[in-house]
């Protein structure tokens, strides 16, 4: 019996150590980018952390015990490398402030004027992303799954190994919270009417 369960566990650790990584992080490259844009808002970020994610993925440390569950163990290690990158971005944004309050460079704003509809949307996309800024990541992020991806409730519980009444109830709150927000910012009147 001692000898069947640790062939069991020997061939789960080889299930997972045959995983075709290029291939897996391809097929999750987009929901992946999506959670990861959730935290970090800036696609130029996303593009680092996911070569960051790649890589943990390939070397594995934190090793991934069950192949078959491969899309919440993504979905962890590339939440714990946006915490990361937040981490050293925040580093590089206190020295770089050091700098300049030393420094006190002058800048000049060079921008022209855009047309009314451009600056209108753009406007609008300012306050909608700082609505979701606002947010807990976590919320930010199933939204974005939902209505970015558009994910069903389904697809959002498998990859991020939760269940369907979680799911529900997640988007529910992240709902109410994003309405209260944009409400709070005049983006939408109480009675849900947009003003911008």
């Amino acid at each position: 019996m001692t000898k069947s369960t640790g062939t069991g566990q020997a061939s789960g650790q080889r299930a997972a150590a045959d995983v075709d990584w290029p291939a897996v992080l391809a097929s999750h490259d987009r929901w992946l980018r999506t959670v990861l844009f959730a935290r970090l808002g800036e696609r130029q970020a996303v593009d680092e952390v996911m070569q960051e994610v790649s890589l943990a993925a390939i070397e594995q440390k934190a090793p991934l015990a069950d192949a078959a569950k491969v899309a919440p163990w993504l979905y962890r290690l590339a939440v714990t490398q946006a915490l990361l990158y937040r981490r050293r971005m925040g580093r590089r944004r206190k020295l770089t402030e050091n700098y300049a309050r030393r420094e006190r460079p002058s800048e000049t704003d060079s921008r022209t004027s855009d047309p009314l509809a451009w600056l209108l949307a753009d406007e609008r996309r300012k306050l909608v992303r700082v609505a979701l800024d606002r947010l807990p990541a976590r919320d930010a992020e199933i939204l974005l799954l939902k209505y970015g991806e558009e994910w069903n409730y389904h697809e959002i519980a498998r990859h991020l190994g939760i269940g369907h009444s979680a799911v529900e109830a997640r988007l529910h709150r992240a709902r109410r919270r994003l309405r209260s927000e944009l409400t709070a910012l005049d983006v939408v009147e109480p009675s849900g009417e947009r003003q911008v």
